[in-house]
This record gives C-alpha cells, sequence and structure tokens, in this order.
C-alpha cells in the first residue's frame, strides 16, 4: 500500500504521464482516506484505532484509499517498529470522516518545525464547463506566501496548514511563490496548466530551514459540469490504485525554474467521454 514517485529535472513546465484505471465511487456509507507522508527524515508506522495500518512508512510515502465506513478514527503515528501505538510521534489524533466524502491527512511540520497532521477534505464539488479548480496546501515548516499568477497576487498570506483554492480559466498560467506582501518571487515563476474539469492540489511541505521544501501536486479529475467524465471521488493519492501524484522538491522546483523544465511522474483514474 506504499508507492514513492520520483521527480526529475527536464526541459519544459510541469508535465505528467497519465495511465488509464477504471474510475472509482465514493459509497453512500463509506469515506475515502488517503494519507501523505510530509516530515522529512522520519520513518514511522501509522496505527488506526490501535492496529498497525501503514508499517515502515517513509517520508514522501502515499497511501490509499482506505475505504472506510462513516464515523471516528484514532490515527497515532509511531516510530517505525514500534511494539505499539502507546509512544506516539504524532498524535494520538482524532479523524472525523463523513460519508461520501473524500479526504487528505497529511503528516508535516508545523510552521515552527514541529511534527503534527492536518486532515483536508478533498473537494469533489462540481467544476463550471471550461475551468478547472486550483487548491494549494501550505504544510511546510515556512513563513506565510502569496501565490502569483501571471504576476499578480491570486492567493494571499497562506499559513501553515491553511489551504486556498479558486476556479480559473482553462489554460496555462505563469505562478510564483513569494513572500507575503512582496511580488518578487521567491520561487518561480513556472508554467502551471489548468485542465477543464480536473481539481489541481499543490502541497507544500518540508522544512524552510533545514533547506529540504518539498512540493507535492495531487489530481483529482472527473469534475466536469456536463457529460464527459465520471466523479471518480478518489483523491489522486491512491498507492495500490495508482492515481496520479506529482512529487519533487520545491528547492529542486527552484532549480528547474532556472532551467525552465520540470519533469514528474502521474498516474490518473480513466474517465469514460460520453
Amino acid at each position: 500500500m506504499r508507492n514513492k514517485i520520483i521527480a526529475g529535472v527536464a526541459v519544459g513546465a510541469i508535465a505528467a504521464v497519465g495511465v488509464a484505471l477504471p474510475a472509482h465511487a465514493i459509497s453512500d456509507t463509506n469515506a475515502d482516506l488517503y494519507v501523505l507522508h510530509a516530515v522529512p527524515g522520519l520513518t514511522v508506522d501509522v496505527y488506526v484505532n490501535g492496529d498497525l495500518t501503514l508499517d515502515d512508512f517513509e517520508p514522501s510515502d502515499l497511501a490509499g484509499p482506505l475505504d472506510l465506513p462513516a464515523g471516528t478514527y484514532t490515527v497515532a503515528i509511531t516510530a517505525a517498529d514500534a511494539a505499539d501505538d502507546s509512544s506516539p510521534a504524532i498524535g494520538p489524533i482524532d479523524l472525523t470522516l463523513e460519508a461520501n466524502m473524500s479526504y487528505t491527512a497529511v503528516a508535516h511540520l508545523d510552521a515552527a518545525g514541529d511534527p503534527t497532521a492536518s486532515l483536508f477534505t478533498n473537494d469533489l464539488s462540481t467544476i463550471p464547463a471550461g475551468e478547472g479548480k486550483l487548491t494549494v496546501r501550505h504544510t511546510a515548516a515556512a513563513p506565510a506566501v502569496d501565490v502569483l499568477a501571471n504576476g499578480a497576487a491570486a492567493f494571499t498570506n497562506l499559513s501553515n496548514p491553511d489551504e486556498v483554492k479558486a476556479n480559473l480559466p482553462v489554460g496555462t498560467i505563469s505562478a510564483a511563490v513569494a513572500l507575503t506582501g512582496t511580488t518578487d518571487p521567491a520561487i518561480g515563476p513556472a508554467d502551471v496548466t489548468i485542465a477543464e474539469g480536473v481539481n489541481t492540489i499543490v502541497y507544500a511541505w518540508g522544512s524552510a530551514a533545514d533547506d529540504n521544501l518539498t512540493l507535492a501536486v495531487q489530481t483529482i479529475d472527473g469534475l466536469h459540469s456536463v457529460p464527459g467524465g465520471v466523479d471518480a471521488g478518489t483523491a489522486g493519492l491512491a498507492a495500490d490504485s495508482n492515481n496520479g501524484l506529482l512529487i519533487g522538491g520545491l528547492g529542486a522546483l527552484a532549480a528547474l525554474i532556472a532551467l525552465a523544465g520540470f519533469a514528474a511522474t502521474r498516474i490518473t483514474a480513466a474517465r469514460a467521454a460520453k
């Protein structure tokens, strides 16, 4: 149930390779839970309600979907090969999952650099025709930032562990990240493609102080407002079902931008075009 996806540097903008798979629907009584390990340098075990669920979970590993009945689950994250969950490194925390919903749980660093965990609800709402959605989640030990689109601030004062999102017209935008209140890019600019009916979710994780900031991009497709896609109801972080994730270093991204290139692996769920 674990998978690691390695990103490399190449000429061009953010690129991806797609593999077609059957669509997956969330039941009316269950929820989908995905897990992203975003704490640098810490291999862990993950316990759910006292049971070992993910063994030797490493930084940049991902798992899911865990198909779980709606309810509240106690999650504890321990050192690797711990005898039980009695001495967690993170938690225990209670995660409340609602039926017919999709979630991503992220183990990450807080703004001060201490390990923590956050639960995000993945937006599966319909996207208007001709548009895609961009979601940005700040899960790094780093200051507040502004996200710039075509040189203007699209999202401002984004702090850990917050998220922002907006529907944007289909096309390519020039994206960059700057310290809040400035327009001088600290990272970027780089071209990002907004695809119709797709929620593109960008995570920043790692530590600015330790110079190991990392970028992950999760995609959810099939959110069209007109026939042409089937709502997969998944978050795109599935290791077993091979849904999409792009992962790499923000430091590498800065180098990428200087070189005008970034390549990654993306695995997406197939859609039946009608």
